[in-house]
């Protein structure tokens, strides 16, 4: 096989680069988690005080609570997607830190996991972080469900982080993500049924929506945020569907980073 398309090949060696950017990242904990944060709840509480109070309950459900499951998974993906396109291009283009690193020992996969991983984490971080906003104002219906919001929440952030090196590798200035945000981020959040039910929609785009990874997410969470019923069936279908969109998306940007740094 050509080297160019084998697996990444995991070690340990990876954590040292997330515990690097850890210890970058830390000196700067709350003001960030504060901003990963600001913008689900912006969301939160203009559509759910605002629109909720013209359409009540939507779904049996208080239009507040139904959106708060929406931006959990979005602000775990939104925290993912800015630390592996913008964080992760700077410091593989512009601060060249990944060309310093690579003259260790360390390997270029040992890079591209350590950032999927710290990304997966920024995501993490942010989503558990709306999660306890969600949980103080009232909008969860049991504490025993949050371990498994969280996982949902972890799956969701390495998903999208690892989507979001893939575009990294591609990407030749900032500028470049601003079409990554336009076609892809904000579409499917207005079709992931993060804020209306995806049913209401054109037979064709719930098709697209079915194919969303966010959809997937939203539809993992929701049920269990707002004491609902779901299927194991599509249980099962969307931690599958995340999985997919995480090893792909990985094994995607490892061939393009390779591509791209290895020439």
């Amino acid at each position: 096989m050509n080297p160019l398309y084998k697996p990444p090949l995991i070690s340990r060696r990876m954590l040292r680069l997330t515990f690097r950017n850890y210890k970058v990242w830390r000196k700067l904990t709350l003001p960030s988690i504060s901003m990963n944060v600001l913008e689900p709840l912006v969301f939160l509480f203009g559509f759910g005080l605002g629109v909720g109070a013209l359409i009540g309950d939507i779904e049996g459900t208080d239009y507040l609570q139904y959106i708060a499951a929406g931006m959990v998974g979005y602000g775990a993906m939104q925290s993912a997607s800015f630390e592996a396109l913008y964080s992760a291009f700077t410091r593989m283009h512009v601060q060249r830190t990944w060309q310093g690193i690579l003259n260790t020992p360390m390997t270029l996969d040992d890079v591209l996991l350590g950032e999927w991983v710290w990304a997966g984490m920024k995501g993490a971080m942010a989503g558990v972080a709306m999660l306890l906003v969600v949980v103080v104002l009232g909008l969860a219906e049991s504490w025993l469900a949050l371990p498994f919001i969280m996982l949902v929440i972890i799956l969701t952030a390495l998903a999208f982080s690892a989507i979001g090196l893939a575009v990294n590798a591609l990407a030749n200035s900032y500028d470049f993500f601003s079409y990554y945000f336009t076609l892809f981020i904000t579409p499917m959040m207005m079709l992931s049924g993060a804020f209306f039910p995806i049913a209401v929609l054109p037979a064709p785009l719930q098709i697209v929506s079915a194919f969303l990874p966010l959809t997937h997410s939203v539809e993992l969470v929701r049920p269990f945020m707002t004491g609902g019923d779901i299927a194991l069936s599509q249980m099962a279908l969307s931690v599958v569907v995340l999985l997919i969109y995480t090893t792909a998306g990985l094994y995607l940007s490892t061939i393009l980073t390779r591509r791209r740094l290895l020439k």
